[in-house]
């Protein structure tokens, strides 16, 4: 309902009632200003544009702190999430008053090195995972009526180099080094790493039963989180990781022959730990792999560069999209292709590959048997 009064003062009252029932008002010195305002009120309610007065006026940071509490996040998440709000240059300002520029001065602050001693800007991927989870809050308040549009929908963000530009996959000779060079008690970590494919929280998170040493498997069904043994968790794998890999019998012999030597740890029989008998997390785990990588002059990789090691050795073997991705607990395709696309034969290499095969078939032919099935 809407309507215009005129007011003793001279003053026109216009006002109405939004889907909730709240009356809104506003008064003006000319009725034609207060009917255009409940025309402009009305056309956005009718297009679903309509936009509570009273809500945009929150800034984002209530914004956020109120939206965040509502989503089911696991603890890494969470943290990665609330990073990116705390980095925002605009957690001051109100929600309806929020532009493409706070965006864009934003985006530009995060590209761009800081006088607190950062030497170069965020990567590109890291800025454009935040301004992800930003973005998702952004929408949230859109469909909540608070804010009209999203500002941050058209910003333009800093362009991601190709994957085969930034991964460094290691050589078979490299990991054989790093597999010699290694304490027996840690490179099994490295072995499951590089012919499993596991991630090394996955591979911290092992127990004695994840892994069927006659059906020559390995279960992800755990994964250890943590910067060092003060916040070390037992959590879930990534969403969609959860999965059996299949891997060769020489991972299950070492394994064995390791379990042999140095036993399982805990009552949940985890099978490694670091020397002082606590699981391996992403400190202790990467002090040891520096040694074993400096000792072979291997300082360019990391333990995840052993896992881009599994899958470019799958792609090489002739495995499709899905299979590599099962192996690696991506939980969509695409998350694999757009990570190792380049990897892949492309259109190009099966022609001159197919065409060189059938060439090869022709050459072989004897000239002698061509004409004896003339004659």
């Amino acid at each position: 309902m809407a309507s215009i009064r005129k007011r003793p003062d001279g003053v026109w009252r216009a006002r109405y009632r939004d889907d909730a029932g709240k009356e809104h008002a506003k008064h003006f010195p000319r009725k034609i200003d207060a009917q255009r305002w409940l025309d402009t009120v009305t056309a956005s309610m009718v297009v679903g544009r309509y936009v509570d007065p009273r809500a945009g006026k929150v800034t984002f940071e209530q914004w956020w702190k109120a939206w965040s509490a509502r989503q089911v996040w696991a603890p890494g998440t969470l943290a990665a999430a609330q990073q990116a709000a705390d980095s925002v240059t605009f957690a001051a300002v109100r929600m309806s008053a929020l532009r493409p520029s706070h965006v864009e001065a934003w985006v530009k602050a995060m590209s761009e090195p800081v006088k607190d001693g950062r030497k170069k800007g965020l990567e590109p991927t890291t800025i454009r995972t935040r301004v992800t989870y930003v973005r998702a809050a952004l929408r949230a308040a859109v469909k909540d009526r608070v804010m009209a549009s999203d500002p941050s929908k058209d910003v333009a963000l800093p362009r991601v180099r190709r994957s085969d530009a930034r991964m460094t996959i290691p050589t078979a000779e490299q990991v054989a080094a790093a597999l010699g060079s290694a304490e027996p008690w840690f490179a099994p970590v490295i072995a499951v790493c590089a012919f499993a494919g596991l991630r090394i929280g996955e591979a911290a998170g092992l127990q004695l039963e994840d892994v069927n040493f006659l059906g020559r498997t390995i279960t992800v069904a755990r994964q250890i989180q943590g910067e060092n043994d003060s916040t070390v968790r037992v959590v879930p794998p990534k969403y969609g990781s959860e999965r059996v890999v299949y891997v060769p019998e020489e991972l299950t012999t070492m394994l064995a022959r390791y379990l042999e030597e140095f036993g399982t740890r805990g009552d949940e029989q985890r099978l490694f730990s670091s020397t002082s008998g606590t699981a391996w997390q992403r400190n202790s785990a990467g002090n040891q792999w520096r040694r074993v990588r400096r000792a072979v002059a291997l300082e360019q990789f990391t333990l995840h560069d052993l896992r881009h090691f599994y899958a470019s050795g799958l792609i090489a073997a002739g495995c499709d999209v899905v299979t590599v991705q099962r192996a690696l607990g991506h939980s969509m395709p695409s998350i694999t292709l757009n990570t190792y696309s380049h990897l892949w034969p492309t259109a190009e290499d099966r022609t001159r590959t197919a065409a060189a095969d059938l060439m090869r078939s022709v050459l072989a032919v004897p000239a002698d048997s061509v004409r004896t099935q003339e004659a």
